[in-house]
Order: structure tokens, then sequence, then C-alpha cells
């Protein structure tokens, strides 16, 4: 479990990086807010992003649920973090279906709902973020919301382990274990055609 908690820590870091990266349009508070939360004033970063919240602004919703997800700022609250991930996860933001899929398949803020983790899940799999097609992966292989397939299991594995980046070797490996455990399950041939399918996968498909 700790090593998940650092896991998420890490991933909400360089999130929060790249989403001050990819907001122009409100640059001036939302890159003070990720200076706030990087230097531990989450009071700030919550005064900073709330309004860009509220006005829509997916990024700022998603790194609102990061803060209620890890309890930065404000009480630990699922069912909140769950709120403002599906704001930006219904604009299509990959990072926030991502980790609604994780709460849904999880039972945080929620009950849990594999079909619903699944469905959320794909969507941000089929814009590339690693984490979810690992978790699309460990669905498909212990058939979780949709029929056990291993050979689906292995192409989403295959494709987090390419897509994980260097500073996340740790999840890298996870994904690179996960696709062997399957593999020792497979025959030659639906290897194979697994490895096409990883090969023919184009972002957004």
């Amino acid at each position: 479990m700790s090593g998940r908690r650092r896991a998420l820590g890490l991933w909400l870091v360089l999130l929060l990086a790249l989403a001050a990266a990819a907001a122009p349009a409100t640059a001036g508070p939302f890159e003070d807010g990720f200076r706030a939360f990087s230097r531990g004033d989450y009071a700030e970063a919550l005064k900073l992003w709330r309004p860009l919240a509220e006005q829509g602004i997916d990024r700022a919703q998603y790194n609102l649920g990061n803060m209620y997800r890890l309890g930065k700022g404000v009480p630990q609250d699922d069912a909140e973090a769950m709120r403002w991930y599906r704001l930006a996860a219904e604009q299509g933001l990959a990072d926030a279906q991502a980790d609604l899929g994780f709460m849904y398949s999880n039972g945080k803020g929620v009950a849990q709902d594999y079909a619903e983790a699944l469905r959320w899940y794909r969507l941000a799999a089929d814009q590339g973020i690693a984490r979810a097609q690992n978790n699309l992966g460990i669905m498909y292989a212990d058939g979780r919301g949709v029929t056990q397939d291993y050979v689906q299991a292995h192409k989403w594995y295959n494709l987090a382990a390419s897509r994980f980046l260097a500073s996340e070797s740790a999840l890298r490996d996870l994904a690179v274990r996960n696709r062997d455990r399957v593999a020792a399950k497979m025959t030659p041939a639906q290897i194979a055609e697994a490895q096409r399918l990883a090969r023919d996968w184009r972002p957004g498909r």
C-alpha cells in the first residue's frame, strides 16, 4: 500500500507539472497554483485553482480532485475527488478519465463498478495514458467488467510498458511483469496476435 501511495504522489506531481504546461489560457493563476503546490503551500494552490475549476477549466478540476483524493490542503474526501474527476473526465481529460476508472475499480467515493471502471480506463487508454493501459490489462486478465481475454490483456500491458516515462521505471517494470505473467498462460499464436495488436495500436483508435 505504501508503494502505491508513493506512486500516486509521483503521478500527482508529474501530472500537475504537465498541467501547468498545458494551460496557456490560464497560465498566470494556474502556474502560480502549481508553484504553490510544489512548495507545499496547499492552501494557496487551492485558492488559485478552485476558481478556475468552478469556471470549468478541466486541468484545475482534475487538480482539485487530486487534492481531495490525497488530502492535500483539504480533508481527504474520495466523494469530492470523484466529483471533480468526473467534471474533468466528461470534458475528455485523459488523466481524469484514468483516475475515475481507478475510483470505480476500487470503490473509492463510489460503489465499486467494474463496468464503469472499464469504460473510463478504455477512454484514457485509447488516448495513450500508460497507467490506464496497465489497469485495462488487469481488467482483461482477471475478467473484471469484461470477458477474460489474455490477448487483450497482453496487448495493453505491452503498450503500458512502452509508454511509461523513464522516471516511472518501477511502474514500467510492473507492466512488464504483468505482461509476462499472462504470456505464461498463452499459446505462441495468441502472443503473436497480442503483439500485432500492440504494434497496430494508435492513440485515439
